[in-house]
């Protein structure tokens, strides 16, 4: 977080009398420029400034939100050295970390104030229908590398936790409405106050756009309403209740590697938080209900297709998610804090797509101690253990040690596991690929396995944090080992393809960045990853990817209300495996399907004018500026650029 803090007030607070000469000596610039250390909580649930945390974390903005002009989360997490981002269609974003991104990515913790929207039925997240809309958002926090000694299940490549503003940051009316090409709108409207105790915050939002391979068929098309409340007892003691719906009628994927079907997505939510000092319990219900009607890739649409039990194209679920948790942290002297929590998940999953109503009971119980053994020198060990219905309890363990060499400069070291449990859905799946020219192959049924394991992440991990000229910069760098072991895919069992877990893998790599503040009115950063891959998978579980990614974004704001941004994003070529009918098929396919996608460079720019005492803004934002046109992922579409205008207004 970039921010100018105007000391000048506060000197004159303590200045002298008017008649001492120096009196109305001006405040240097540099004396004004600061560069603020961000405080978070995604890495053990407590706030603690980001170069003690005991893993890897960038922090995104609300400024930095508004900056990019961006109409949805993935396209902003771009900027995270290290993050994978990979937009398949319209509405379709596969988000990872540290090269373990794939079509349906499900190994990413995805939470809202920190309750989880990923859905555990299905493993998935439906990055455009977040229960939140972008005038709300404070920060997004995002952790790379396992996190499940605090969070379970699922915190296995990472977690990102979008935190949003209260009812005090927000007071009042805030609206937004942007609109461009390819029949893009992003709308939405926060009312937020106070009456006594108790604050409230209730927005709605509705967004909408084309499909990029055909700009006359919708893409998207959502409306969401949310409501949180929370009444401030006496004492610091906080009651917050809130709940929403999304309505998606439109949702052009999600793409599988047969598949891009027309799907809905409708959810409910309502969480009960109270909270006190160091001790919160909490209670959440999140249902699902996802009308699929599948249809194959056009390119083998004229040789297979995808069916339930029934022969019939709908493949549709619902999931219900019931969870309770509880957690309290314990301060013996200033120099140890002793965290111990336990929770307990409800799932079930249902549909035409699943051989039968599945359900899961979950438990958790997790402890941790940060214990400063020098003033300079801090351990962090916790360990979590996990029940579930199907599988063996699971032990995640995390250790690392924080050494601050001065203030302005820290290293850290840390090991970590984690596990992601089967869903419900791969427990459970019951569909046929059936061939559209009979004397091809017979049909194909495609099962899922009640005696699956959790898949493993064993993670190794040291970084450096270093400020620089009076805190006008900080520059980041990052070391990591990832094995991965017992991915859940697909494999060949007789007449028929099953799940099974099988295969290692081997990602290592690197992350060096920087973020500086060079004026009042100019910001930037620049950051680089790269990432290797070595592994045992074969078949679609093989892990694809980019070796080399590169950001490097500028930032102009000035007193006169002009504002402007510069991002640009490089991703190299990278190959991703493709279902073996790609391969079979190929003499007789309409074009070839190759598995490599091109290298791309994304210049999105955003200039803005903020007006009437800031309340006000209008912008111009460009994706994709250089029109770049090229796919993310082989079955993708061919992606290029958009215009849009912006208007803001607070009252």
């Amino acid at each position: 977080m970039i921010c100018c803090c105007a000391i000048g007030a506060h000197a004159q607070d303590a200045s002298p009398p008017a008649t001492t000469p120096t009196a109305a000596a001006p405040v240097s610039e540099e004396l004004e420029l600061l560069k603020e250390e961000e405080t978070v909580s995604i890495a053990t649930r407590h706030e603690q400034p980001i170069s003690q945390a005991p893993s890897n974390v960038y922090v995104i903005t609300d400024e930095d939100i508004r900056h990019s002009g961006a109409t949805d989360i993935p396209t902003i997490l771009r900027r995270v050295p290290g993050l994978d981002v990979m937009q398949v269609t319209g509405a379709d974003f596969n988000v990872s970390a540290r090269g373990d991104n794939q079509l349906f990515a499900n190994k990413i913790l995805v939470m809202v104030d920190g309750r989880s929207i990923y859905i555990d039925g299905q493993g998935l997240v439906f990055w455009k229908s977040l229960p939140v809309t972008l005038p709300e958002i404070k920060r997004i926090e995002v952790l790379k590398g396992p996190a499940s000694v605090v969070y379970g299940f699922n915190a296995f490549d990472g977690v990102i936790n979008i935190i949003t503003k209260s009812a005090q940051d927000m007071k009042g009316t805030t609206l937004q409405f942007g609109g461009g090409e390819l029949g893009t709108i992003s709308s939405s409207a926060v009312q937020a106050g106070s009456a006594g105790k108790l604050d409230y915050r209730l927005s709605i939002g509705h967004d909408q756009n084309q499909q990029w391979r055909n700009h006359d068929a919708l893409a998207f098309r959502s409306n969401k309403f949310n409501v949180q409340t929370q009444y401030n007892f006496s004492g610091d003691a906080t009651l917050r209740v809130a709940g929403g719906f999304i309505d998606t009628n439109r949702f052009d994927g999600p793409v599988s590697n047969v598949q891009i079907p027309r799907s809905q997505f409708n959810q409910g939510y309502t969480d009960v938080h109270y909270q006190y000092r160091n001790f919160s319990v909490r209670g959440w219900w999140q249902g699902n209900d996802i009308p699929v009607d599948s249809a194959t890739h056009p390119l083998l649409s004229q040789f297979v297709r995808q069916a339930n039990a029934t022969d019939g194209s709908n493949v549709s679920f619902t999931t219900n998610t019931y969870n309770i948790e509880a957690q309290h942290s314990l301060e013996f002297v200033s120099a140890n804090r002793l965290s111990y929590g336990v929770n307990y998940r409800y799932n079930t999953v249902d549909g035409s797509a699943v051989s039968e109503l599945g359900r899961e009971d979950r438990l958790g119980v997790h402890l941790q101690d940060e214990w400063k053994i020098r003033p300079s020198l801090t351990l962090v060990a916790g360990v979590r253990y996990d029940l579930h219905t199907r599988i063996n309890g699971t032990w995640s363990p995390r250790v690392a040690l924080v050494y601050n060499l001065t203030p302005e400069h820290t290293f850290r070291v840390s090991g970590s596991v984690a596990y992601r449990p089967p869903t419900l859905f791969e427990s459970n799946l019951d569909l046929r690929i059936l061939p559209t020219v009979p004397p091809l192959f017979a049909p194909i049924p495609l099962f899922g396995s009640q005696t699956l394991n959790p898949e493993q992440i064993i993670s190794y991990e040291a970084g450096y944090q270093g400020w620089w000229m009076k805190h006008r910069l900080r520059t980041r760098l990052d070391l990591f080992f990832n094995h991965l072991s017992d991915l859940i895919n697909f494999q060949t069992v007789g007449t028929a393809r099953t799940l099974v877990n099988g295969g290692e893998a081997d990602i290592y790599g690197t992350e060096a960045g920087l973020e500086f503040l060079a004026t009042r009115w100019l910001s930037g950063f620049a950051n680089v990853s790269y990432q290797k891959i070595g592994q045992t998978f074969t078949g679609v579980s093989r892990r694809g990817g980019p070796d080399w990614k590169a950001n490097v974004g500028l930032r102009g704001d000035w007193d006169n209300g002009l504002n402007g941004e510069i991002a640009v994003h490089y991703v190299a070529s990278a190959t991703y495996p493709l279902i073996e009918f790609f391969t079979a098929l190929a003499p007789v396919l309409p074009s070839p399907t190759s598995p490599t996608v091109d290298s791309y460079t994304l210049l999105n720019l955003r200039g803005g004018y903020r007006f009437w005492h800031d309340k006000a803004e209008l912008a111009v934002a460009v994706y994709n500026a250089l029109n770049d046109k090229h796919k993310e992922h082989p079955l993708g579409d061919t992606l290029g650029s958009r215009v849009m205008g912006w208007v803001t207004l607070r009252f």
